[in-house]
């Protein structure tokens, strides 16, 4: 058995070796700029830097998050990423939930139509998508134009704003959605609905009762896959968002490029790393409810 778990451990050191020394370290250098550390690794970029915090003694320093977080556009930009963020997530969970339901108990030709259309913004470039979408939405795209030939020349568009913003999102993340909602409702058995059918309860009540505790796993991580990509989008939101407000990522660029101020990018970006932590705890939290429940099923 020992022998086994060192084989195993060998198996897996070389990527996890990898992976620590791509990412990992970079994050912990990246940290410590941020804590004033600015020398060492830091230094290239600390000689190109405006408005730097730099430690005394040795110590660590506050003062970059202080003043990232008192900046009155970065409150802003981040109420705008987290409502972008939880508005794109709730509309990829009912268009995702929608279509599954749909194809769950239609077998129709419409059905499988709409079931292989919603996948196919998998094959479509973000940025080609971006494009796309100010093309038939922005101010000389093809809506304004149609609406202007039919007599409403102020008609709205959302081109360069946060709802476009939304649109985009929602496109980029509906086939992933659909997928995890589609597999975990044929996999739950045609005998479970029919019993519940049986003992008197309508299809909503059975959907209620059975489809959607059996599926929470799968809709958790729709859910949560789908914040964490809006959070750390910069496509999407640089293309087809306006200049102010910005979504974070967006904002932490900008701050990098812009205004030399690669220590509040930092900043910026560890807040986004925390928001997405906290959105990912509420994945594991899922699965090891599931895995609770599948022991205790045993």
């Amino acid at each position: 058995m020992g022998r086994r778990r060192l084989t195993g451990l060998a198996l897996v050191a070389p990527p996890v070796a990898l992976v620590a020394f791509l990412v990992g370290f970079p994050i912990i250098v990246a940290i410590a700029y941020s804590l004033g550390q600015t020398g060492g690794l830091n230094a290239a970029q600390s000689s190109i830097a405006l408005h730097e915090f730099s430690a005394r003694n040795g110590l660590v320093t506050t003062a970059a998050y202080r003043s990232v977080l008192a900046d009155h556009g970065f409150i802003v930009d981040l109420l705008s990423t987290l409502w972008v963020t939880l508005l794109s997530t709730i509309l990829v969970l009912v268009i995702s939930w929608s279509v599954g339901l749909y194809v769950r108990f239609s077998k129709s030709i419409l059905a499988k139509a709409l079931s292989a259309l919603s996948v196919v913004p998998l094959f479509i470039p973000v940025v080609i998508a971006s494009y796309a979408l100010l093309a038939f939405w922005s101010g000389g795209g093809f809506v304004k134009s149609v609406a202007s030939q039919l007599g409403f020349p102020r008609f709205p568009t959302i081109g360069y704003s946060l709802p476009g913003v939304v649109i985009g999102e929602v496109w980029v993340n509906v086939p992933f959605g659909v997928l995890m909602i589609v597999s975990g409702l044929q996999g739950v058995p045609d005998a479970l609905i029919e019993a519940a059918r049986d003992v008197g309860a309508s299809l909503a009540r059975a959907t209620r009762s059975v489809l959607v505790p059996m599926n929470f796993l799968p809709t958790v991580i729709v859910a949560t896959f789908t914040a964490i990509y809006v959070l750390g989008s910069f496509t999407v939101p640089y293309l087809t968002g306006p200049t102010a407000p910005a979504l974070l990522g967006v904002d932490a660029t900008n701050t990098f490029e812009a205004y030399s101020e690669p220590q509040q990018a930092e900043v910026i970006a560890i807040v986004l790393f925390v928001l997405a932590v906290g959105v990912g705890s509420l994945y594991v939290w899922a699965n090891v409810k599931a895995n609770r429940a599948t022991e205790l099923a045993r």
